[in-house]
C-alpha cells in the first residue's frame, strides 16, 4: 500500500496539486502535516488532481474537501479532476455533510470548578423552589380534605399506618437497643477516669430523649419508608397509573400523597418514642452487666437527671421530621420520567434529600432550643 502523497506543480498558467495513494484514515494525521506544509497560493486557478489516489474513505475526503474550501477562501477557482468513478459518490456524500466541529478547548480548572460550582447553586435553589411549591399544593388539598372530610381515605391511612409505622418496629426498636449499649459504653469509657460511672445515666438519658432518639427514628425512617414512597409513586408514574388516576377525575394528592402523609404524621413520633425507650433500655443492660448500675438505680438517676420537658423536646421535632420525609418522597416519585433508571435516581434523590433536610431541622430546632433557654 503506498503512502499518501500531494505534490505542487504548475502547468498551463494554473497551479495543480496531485494527490495520490492511500488517502485514509491511518495516514490522516501524515497527509494533515503535509497540507499544512503546502503554500496556498492567493486569488487563482488550482486543479485538484486526485487520478493517483488509490484508497479514500471518509477521513480523506474530509481533507480533500477542507483543501478545497481553504482554497476557496483564499478566492482561488478550484476544480477537481480524474477521481476514479468508485470514489465520485463517496466525496460527494462527504461533501452533503457538515464539516466536524473541532474539539472545545478544556476549560480552566478554576472555572470549571466554579462552573460546577454554580450549576449545584442553580440545582439547589430549583429543588428548594419545586419543594415549597409542593409544599404548598399539599396544604391546599390538606385544607379542602379538612372542609370534606368525606374525600379522605381512612383505609389507605390505615394500610400505610401499618406498613411505615407498624413492621418499622423491629428495625428502629434493635438499632435503638444497639446504639443505646454503644453510647452507654462510649460514655463510661470517658467517666471512668474520673469516678463518675453514674453519670453515663445522664448522658444516655438526656442524649436519647432531646437528640438521639428521634433523629435515629427520622433517618431510619427516611431510608426506609421516604424511599418506599419515591418508589412506589414513581413505579405508578412510569406505568401510567397516575394519569389513569387524573382521567377517572381523581385527584393524585388526595389518592396517593395525603394518606402517606398524616401516615407518618402519626407514627414517626410513635416510633420515636419507642426509639427512646429501647435506648434506654439498652443502656441500662451495658450499664447492669457492665458498670453493676442496677436497674432501680438507674431509674433513680434518671429520673433526677431528667425535665419534665426533656422527652417533648424530642418528640417535637418528630412531626416535623415525618412531613419533610412524607413530602420529598412523594414529589420525588411522582416527578419521575418515563423511564426504570428515572425511578432508581428519584429514590436516591429522596433519602439524600430527606436525611439532609431532617439534620438541618434538626439543628434549627437547636438553635431555637437554646435560645429559648430549653
Amino acid at each position: 500500500m503506498t503512502e499518501g502523497w500531494i505534490e505542487a506543480a504548475e502547468a498551463e498558467g494554473a497551479l495543480v496539486l496531485r494527490a495520490g495513494g492511500q488517502w485514509r484514515i491511518a495516514e490522516a494525521a501524515s497527509l494533515d502535516a503535509k497540507l499544512g506544509a503546502l503554500r496556498l497560493p492567493p486569488a487563482r486557478h488550482v486543479r485538484l488532481d486526485l487520478g493517483a489516489i488509490e484508497g479514500l474513505d471518509t477521513a480523506g475526503a474530509w481533507l480533500v474537501l477542507r483543501l478545497e474550501r481553504a482554497l476557496a477562501a483564499r478566492g482561488s477557482a478550484v476544480t477537481i479532476e480524474n477521481l476514479a468513478p468508485d470514489l465520485g459518490p463517496l466525496l460527494r456524500q462527504v461533501a452533503k455533510s457538515p464539516a466536524p466541529s473541532p474539539p472545545p478547548p478544556r476549560p480552566n480548572f478554576i472555572i470549571a470548578a466554579l462552573d460546577a460550582l454554580g450549576g449545584h447553586a442553580v440545582h439547589f435553589l430549583r429543588t428548594g423552589a419545586g419543594q415549597f411549591g409542593f409544599l404548598g399544593l399539599v396544604v391546599v388539598r390538606v385544607l379542602r380534605v379538612l372542609r370534606h372530610p368525606g374525600r379522605f381515605r381512612a383505609v389507605a391511612l390505615a394500610a400505610h399506618m401499618e406498613r411505615a409505622g407498624v413492621t418499622a418496629l423491629p428495625i428502629v426498636g434493635l438499632l435503638s437497643f444497639l446504639i443505646g449499649m454503644v453510647t452507654a459504653f462510649q460514655g463510661a469509657q470517658q467517666l471512668r477516669r474520673f469516678g463518675a460511672e453514674i453519670f453515663v445515666v445522664d448522658l444516655l438519658g438526656i442524649g436519647f430523649l432531646r437528640e438521639m432518639g428521634v433523629l435515629l427514628t427520622a433517618i431510619i425512617v427516611a431510608g426506609r419508608s421516604g424511599s418506599a414512597f419515591a418508589a412506589e409513586l414513581g413505579a405508578m408514574e412510569v406505568n401510567e397509573e397516575v394519569d389513569a388516576a387524573r382521567t377517572l377525575g381523581l385527584d393524585p394528592i388526595e389518592l396517593l400523597v395525603l394518606p402517606r402523609l398524616f401516615a407518618l404524621l402519626l407514627t414517626l413520633p410513635l416510633l420515636a418514642f419507642y426509639a427512646d425507650a429501647m435506648g434506654l433500655l439498652g443502656g441500662a443492660v451495658f450499664c447492669w452487666a457492665s458498670l453493676g448500675i442496677q436497674p432501680a438505680i438507674f431509674l433513680n438517676e434518671l429520673h433526677g437527671a431528667l425535665w419534665p420537658s426533656t422527652l417533648w423536646l424530642g418528640l417535637v421535632k418528630a412531626p416535623f421530621f415525618a412531613g419533610t420525609i412524607a413530602l420529598v418522597g412523594c414529589r420525588e416519585g411522582l416527578g419521575v420520567a418515563r423511564s426504570a433508571a428515572s425511578v432508581g435516581r428519584s429514590t436516591t434523590r429522596a433519602v439524600v434529600q430527606s436525611i439532609f433536610l431532617v439534620i438541618v431541622i434538626d439543628a434549627a430546632f437547636s438553635v431555637i432550643f437554646s435560645w429559648l433557654d430549653l
